[in-house]
């Protein structure tokens, strides 16, 4: 797996980054490839999306520094800023249909292994895709794919200010609230340890490759 470390950058330079590898990736120019990057304050709306689960006019929001762009990945609506870890995986599936909710399930499972390096306990719901803790997701998921080939990702709440999720109904859930590693333990976690764990676990999900201490 190869892993492509952006560091911070605005979301549309990053989306078109993206389908570029698809592109590549389609043509088995590249291996799967894992792309980590911060983006700068944005939100964005899926395919499943409701306008009205963004609860402050365009306008108002762009004024606050934050972007907001419709994108072809699954789910509905989410937030991105600093502080929180958002991964895209350019993996080709090897099993076609049958492979799409596995490739969503592995991503689900490389996260809660991930989150464990720190203790913390999280899980899946039978219903809703993403990673929870207690009834709080801590990582939204939300993938698309052409030819087989995913792109889009998740979002990893790490340090990020969680009061930016007040602007929409994250997701379309108005019963479930959102939280983040350091809201759970209590502290900041350095970035870099939080994406050497991840990388780690993506390694030992899709690829099997033990994890080594």
């Amino acid at each position: 797996m190869n892993v492509i470390d952006l560091g911070r950058k605005g979301y549309a330079e990053v989306w078109d980054f993206q389908r570029k590898l698809v592109t590549k990736r389609i043509l088995d120019e590249i291996a799967d490839t894992l792309i980590l990057v911060e983006h700068n304050h944005v939100i964005t709306l899926g395919r499943n999306r409701d306008w009205k689960n963004l609860l402050l006019p365009k306008e108002i929001l762009r004024q606050k520094g934050i972007e907001v762009y419709k994108v072809e990945r699954g789910g509905d609506i989410t937030y991105h800023g600093p502080g929180q870890l958002v991964g895209y995986p350019i993996f080709k599936l090897k099993g076609a249909l049958a492979g799409v909710r596995k490739f969503i399930e592995n991503m689900e499972d490389a996260l809660i292994l991930a989150l464990r390096g720190f203790g913390i306990e999280a899980h899946k719901n039978d219903k809703l895709v993403g990673v929870w803790v207690e009834d709080k997701k801590v990582a939204a998921i939300g993938v698309a794919f052409r030819k087989w080939v995913s792109y889009h990702g998740f979002a990893l709440n790490v340090n990020t200010d969680l009061t930016f999720f007040d602007y929409i109904v994250p997701c379309g859930l108005e019963d479930k609230g959102v939280t983040s590693i350091k809201e759970i333990l209590g502290f900041e976690i350095p970035m870099e340890d939080v994406k050497k764990l991840v990388i780690q676990a993506f390694e030992t999900t899709f690829f099997q490759i033990p994890h080594t201490h």
